[in-house]
């Protein structure tokens, strides 16, 4: 008899422990301490408290990692660092031409600039998680024994693993991931719970490509944003050569086929950068940077209204939403919102990488 009340005990004992741990696991955002495995570090975002997302095309996941920097702080819209490159490669101990800048994603909440960074070139290239403080300091983001979560994905590309993950964002409560697949249908969205639970299938998605004339479902992709429209929640999409894209979130269901809504064609023989939702005077707007065809202020007005772009768009016009040119802001490789009247950008000149905040046009 003693001894069944001391296994009832023992079992009583573990299961409360278990619950405790789960309850803190919870609280915690369901992130444990130890030394993240990444293989890559390539698109970033930022979710609640301050919660890092930093994807993982190499080892296909996506890991969210506490980097500590949770403490408001005023923006600095005169930030200004020359020769980034140049800068980093003296941190890290490698030559300039041995780095590379993956991503920019402002923390919304400390107002520091975080990029993702390869240290090195090819398989051997090492994984740097690096911010630059308002003050223009630049500091590595230690990996080692931090909290952290991670999720793998179902069956990514391996072909073109490079474009595993090629862009995220966490809306409401998801994560959400842009890439390529093994599938038929190899591009696609997952939809990942946060805290983090098994990603599911994902969405496959479908789309009218004006400048090449047909529907596709093969490319990838490149750049997405979260947009209201009449009340719903809404990812506008980018491809290269390049067709924007809204697609209901409502419809990015596991496993499910969607046909996106092809908004505006805005030119071919180019690839996009990096894009975001803003407001001025009243307005939306959408800030697209493109390899081959500079900064794009793009209008939103009539979005809902639009049918959709279902005819071959020749000799690299463009169609659909209006946009124009901002002529002033060349090289500009990756830009993210700072503040409601400017952003930051992360430009190529004849010396280097400068990182800059910019007034929004």
């Amino acid at each position: 008899m003693l001894r069944s009340s001391r296994l009832a005990l023992a079992v009583f004992v573990g299961a409360a422990l278990l619950a405790g741990s789960l309850q803190a696991a919870d609280k915690n955002n369901g992130l444990t301490k130890g030394t993240p495995d990444l293989k890559s570090a390539g698109a970033l975002a930022f979710g609640p408290d301050g919660i890092l997302f930093v994807g993982d095309s190499r080892g296909g996941a996506v890991f969210a990692i506490d980097a500590e920097d949770a403490k408001a702080a005023k923006a600095n819209n005169e930030l200004k660092v020359e020769g980034l490159d140049g800068k980093i490669a003296s941190l890290l101990g490698i030559d300039a031409k041995q780095i590379a800048v993956n991503d920019l994603r402002v923390n919304p909440v400390s107002k520091k600039v975080y990029l993702s960074v390869s240290r090195g070139k090819g398989p051997d290239a090492t994984p740097v998680i690096l911010r630059v403080t308002p003050k223009g300091e630049i500091q590595e983001v230690s990996l080692k024994d931090v909290k952290f979560a991670k999720t793998k994905l179902p069956n990514p590309t391996e072909k073109q693993r490079q474009e595993a993950i090629t862009h995220i964002e966490y809306v409401k409560g998801k994560v959400y991931v842009a890439g390529l697949s093994n599938e038929e249908f190899s591009s696609r969205f997952l939809a990942i719970p946060f805290p983090f639970k098994d990603a599911e299938k994902g969405t496959k998605i479908e789309i009218y490509h004006g400048a090449h004339g047909r529907f596709e479902t093969k490319s990838p992709i490149r750049i997405f944003a979260a947009y209201e429209i009449k009340g719903e929640t809404n990812l506008l999409s980018a491809y290269t050569c390049t067709p924007l894209v809204k697609i209901p979130v409502s419809e990015l269901k596991p496993g499910a086929q969607v046909k996106g809504t092809t908004v505006a064609e805005l030119g071919n023989m180019n690839k996009p950068l990096a894009m975001f939702v803003y407001k001025k005077d009243g307005k939306d707007y959408i800030l697209m940077a493109n390899h081959a065809r500079g900064v794009m202020k793009i209008s939103t007005e009539n979005i809902d209204k639009i049918k959709g772009i279902t005819k071959h768009i020749t000799g690299g016009k463009t169609a659909g939403l209006p946009y124009e040119t901002i002529k002033n802001l060349k090289g500009v490789q990756k830009l993210d919102q700072l503040t409601r009247s400017h952003a930051v950008s992360l430009a190529s000149k004849d010396d280097g990488l400068s990182l800059t905040a910019i007034e929004l046009p």
